[in-house]
């Protein structure tokens, strides 16, 4: 297992055991999602964009992004720069603010040199907007803690989205990445099945997606008629 130094923490590892099973993130900038979520003891982590920060108003980025950080060990904040220099100023202050930020960084040429500055000073990194195996590639040997390739942007022009995620998990098998594959852009149940069933590291969902992964129409009947048959034994 590869390491890291996180500047001034202790050394930490970049990718779990393998018999570890997949992570659960939550896609959100609702804090109160999050509080929620994060009671049921399986969450693991949070990611946050620009577009789900513009749809809380009134909350403040960093105050939002450091509550959460008090409730999972991963909180992945982008930065909003579109040059090297601007992303990494802001990486060097996300990574301030606690040691569970994991700053997340476009798919760009500027960004695969925040990329390589990140690992250069044992900042975590998520890069985003992955949508191809080589730009995946890229990115992992940039050093990235994880990459999001965005699964449900590519079905909606007609792709099976899943289809790079489990190109991207052949690649990983050849080279040995320690660059984690992140599911992102999540739409439905089957895609977080299908991730699992892939072998990705992590799966980050929209809170409507999760609300409905505990759920089956089974689990409901059968509790029912439990608790038929138990009425039924007490009124005897």
């Amino acid at each position: 297992m590869s390491l890291k130094f996180i500047k001034n923490y202790s050394i930490m590892p970049i990718i779990p055991p393998q018999n570890v099973a997949m992570k659960l993130f939550l896609d959100t900038a609702n804090l109160d999602q999050v509080r929620e979520i994060a009671s049921w003891g399986i969450l693991d982590g949070v990611t946050t964009n620009p577009s789900l920060v513009a749809k809380e108003e009134g909350a403040d980025f960093k105050e939002t992004v450091m509550a959460m950080c008090g409730l999972v060990n991963e909180v992945s904040a982008q930065v909003t720069g579109e040059t090297f220099e601007e992303m990494k100023v802001q990486a060097e202050q996300y990574s301030s603010w606690h040691k569970n930020v994991v700053v997340k960084v476009p798919m760009t040429v500027e960004g695969l040199k925040t990329l390589n500055y990140c690992t250069s000073k044992g900042i975590h990194t998520n890069t985003t907007l992955v949508f191809s195996v080589s730009q995946a590639i890229m990115a992992a040997k940039s050093g990235a803690t994880m990459i999001s390739p965005f699964v449900g942007r590519l079905d909606d022009l007609g792709e099976d989205g899943m289809d790079l995620i489990a190109d991207i998990m052949k690649a990983w098998e050849h080279y040995k990445f320690d660059t984690q594959v992140l599911v992102a852009s999540v739409r439905n149940l089957d895609h977080v099945t299908r991730a699992a069933t892939l072998g990705a590291h992590i799966s980050t969902i929209p809170y409507k997606v999760f609300k409905v992964l505990p759920q089956h129409d089974l689990t409901d009947k059968g509790l029912k008629k439990f608790m038929e048959d138990w009425e039924s034994v007490q009124s005897k």
